[in-house]
């Protein structure tokens, strides 16, 4: 006696195929000082199914919590900073403009997923806030170069402690630096720059430990020696 063969293809009984979930929404809160700035941005996140938008109430409950601005201030890095105490949410922010320095300063307060505004469009939004839930980082294109080359700098000084090149300063120290060698003392030093008083102080006070120099006058001393300023 022979067994029957079947020549139907096999498959698995239905309630065993895997389907695919739905994608997890990421909850959201929006930070903006310009309320026609946020409600742009929650006008957008709101359309799609990804995002889940929160107020007020529940912003220390938010995956993510998207900054809006016009510029990097001392303000704004304040706002970074506190959010960034909340381990339990990520931060991203759209910003209008953003230098190499106010890049740094960005991500010296926890941030890596950046985006600026006149590129933040829908689905760029949504990226940028399904990245930063994830952990992940996103830069633009223009400053992701700096920054590697900025990081290359700082590895070759690295491996050469004796050498001193332009990396041995950021831009804002430099700035500030130079602004001392005019002649100006903190107050003026902080409306030239934009910044506080006490940022001015913290900068160089920290270019004077870093350096291991005696004041101001040595720090300027020293930068224009070795090309700094």
């Amino acid at each position: 006696m022979s067994l029957a063969t079947s020549h139907e293809p096999l498959t698995a009984p239905a309630y065993l195929v895997a389907r695919p979930g739905p994608s997890p929404r990421v909850s959201v809160t929006v930070y903006a000082a310009d309320p026609i700035l946020r409600a742009g941005v929650v006008q957008q996140l709101r359309q799609r199914p990804e995002i889940d938008l929160l107020g007020d109430t529940g912003r220390e409950d938010a995956q993510v919590s998207l900054v809006v601005v016009d510029t990097v201030d001392d303000h704004v890095a304040d706002l970074l900073d506190r959010l960034r105490v909340n381990s339990a949410t990520r931060v991203g922010l759209v910003v209008g403009t953003l230098g190499s320095g106010a890049l740094q300063r960005v991500l010296e307060c926890g941030v890596p997923a950046v985006l600026r505004r006149a590129e933040a469009d829908q689905d760029r939004l949504v990226h940028l806030v399904q990245a930063a839930a994830n952990g992940e980082g996103v830069l633009p294109g223009d400053l992701l170069g700096k920054l590697l080359s900025q990081v290359g700098s700082a590895q070759r000084s690295a491996l050469d402690p004796g050498s001193v090149s332009l990396s041995t300063l950021s831009t804002r120290e430099a700035d500030m630096l130079r602004l001392v060698s005019e002649g100006l003392d903190t107050a003026e030093i902080a409306r030239k720059t934009a910044y506080s008083e006490r940022t001015v102080k913290n900068v160089l006070h920290e270019i004077t430990t870093r350096l291991q120099l005696r004041n101001r006058a040595h720090a300027v001393g020293y930068a224009l020696r070795n090309g700094l300023i």
